[in-house]
């Protein structure tokens, strides 16, 4: 018996529950609008779409989205439909192109929204999936426990390659485990990657020298495949540990491509995943994806914050970061989940103590930046605040014996 996939979906619909389901299983799977003769049911039970299951969860009187077609109500509910594995192999983009493909324009539907993905253990370990993971990553930044605590370059774009460089320097002097490009900070002539890798790590490597351990920066690489690649291996050459794409912009083949051809762990920045997951009509639950982006070869992947700058409340962001640490079927492969956007001192101690673990990288950009003593304090309050994490005190008690801390905490309102 063939293997088989399964994707869930929240849709709306104005012609029942029913009838969508089979509409938007034929449509991904052997029929079309009209009856073929080819569509024997021989074939169909080879390759059909089948609909494992429906749910109704409620009902409207008006169309969620513009819709063509109308109806005096509007059901709402969950269908899951499921795939041969036979159909598309092992293969990524063929993946999307059938769960998230035509069925996201049908008529018939005036809502749908992916909501979760599961695959068979033979399609994950037929992708290659992180190469570095968590525990590789601690071993690269020599961090054997606790959380990791980064920061993003800022400003995010104006810099030259040796102001970068020097403020690298004094992030590595300061305890600081991981170091990141800003994702608008590409390869342009005002900062040019190969100038601004060649002088940051210069200074990191020097600084492994002394301190005895390598502080982990990812450069963006994100460009044209071809200059991806070319990117890695120059990153490669100069020492460096890191390297970051824009997941939604360089797409999942982008992505296995640059895979294939680094050892380099994979930092995943999901800038733009709003415009696919913010309205709850519309578009790709985050661990639906993150599953795609996780088997493509992605070892790091950005889950938001808590109390974090944009729309995702807490539990949406939470329900991020343990999706990632799952490990793909069949494998022990996860990811690291990285938090991010509008982060302080405040925010390590919950993160650790809703994920349930300590395995996950925070980066504060302005909660490091804009630290009342400088940007090395700003270091070392995140040092202080993680310590106190591993030790289950909490901060501003620690912050008595901890003046770096102590300062954060009052400069940063507590969320």
């Amino acid at each position: 018996m063939s293997k088989r996939f399964t994707a869930t979906y929240d849709i709306e619909t104005p012609v029942g529950l029913e009838r969508a389901a089979s509409v938007a299983a034929g449509e991904q799977s052997t029929g079309t609008f009209v009856k073929l003769a080819a569509e024997t049911d021989e074939l169909r039970t080879r390759s059909a779409a089948r609909v494992e299951e429906i749910e109704m969860t409620g009902e409207a009187s008006s169309p969620s989205l513009p819709c063509r077609l109308s109806g005096e109500r509007y059901e709402r509910g969950r269908v899951t439909i499921s795939w041969p594995m036979d159909n598309i192999g092992s293969s990524l983009p063929n993946l999307m192109a059938t769960i998230a493909g035509n069925l996201f324009e049908l008529a018939e539907l005036s809502a749908i929204r992916l909501v979760s993905l599961d695959v068979p253990a033979e399609f994950a370990a037929a992708n290659r999936g992180p190469t570095v993971g968590v525990a590789g990553t601690r071993s690269l930044m020599g961090v054997s426990e606790g959380p990791m605590i980064g920061t993003i370059v800022k400003p995010s774009i104006g810099l030259t390659s040796e102001e970068t460089a020097k403020l690298a320097g004094d992030l590595a002097d300061a305890g600081l485990d991981f170091i990141k490009d800003d994702e608008l900070q590409a390869n342009g002539p005002g900062c040019p990657l190969a100038e601004r890798a060649g002088q940051v790590m210069q200074v990191l490597n020097a600084h492994a020298e002394r301190a005895g351990r390598k502080v982990m920066y990812a450069f963006n690489i994100t460009d044209e495949i071809d200059a991806m690649a070319r990117h890695a291996e120059m990153l490669e050459k100069l020492g460096a540990t890191c390297a970051m794409v824009s997941l939604n912009w360089i797409g999942i083949t982008g992505l296995q491509f640059l895979r294939e051809r680094t050892a380099l762990p994979i930092h995943g920045h999901r800038n733009g995943w709003g415009l696919f997951s913010r309205s709850p009509d519309i578009g790709v639950a985050f661990p639906a994806m993150q599953k795609i982006w996780r088997m493509a070869g992605a070892d790091h992947i950005h889950v938001n914050g808590l109390a974090n700058k944009f729309t995702e409340p807490d539990e949406v962001v939470m329900e991020a970061a343990r999706s990632v640490q799952i490990p793909l079927p069949g494998t022990e492969r996860c990811a690291l989940p990285v938090f991010s956007s509008g982060q302080t001192v405040w925010q390590i101690d919950p993160t650790a103590q809703q994920l349930g673990n300590q395995d996950f990288l925070l980066c504060a950009g302005g909660g490091i930046m804009s630290h009342p003593m400088g940007v090395s304090a700003g270091v070392v309050a995140f040092r202080q605040a993680a310590e106190a994490a591993r030790a289950g005190i909490a901060p501003d008690e620690h912050a008595k014996s901890c003046p770096e801390l102590a300062e954060a905490l009052k400069a940063f309102k507590k969320p």
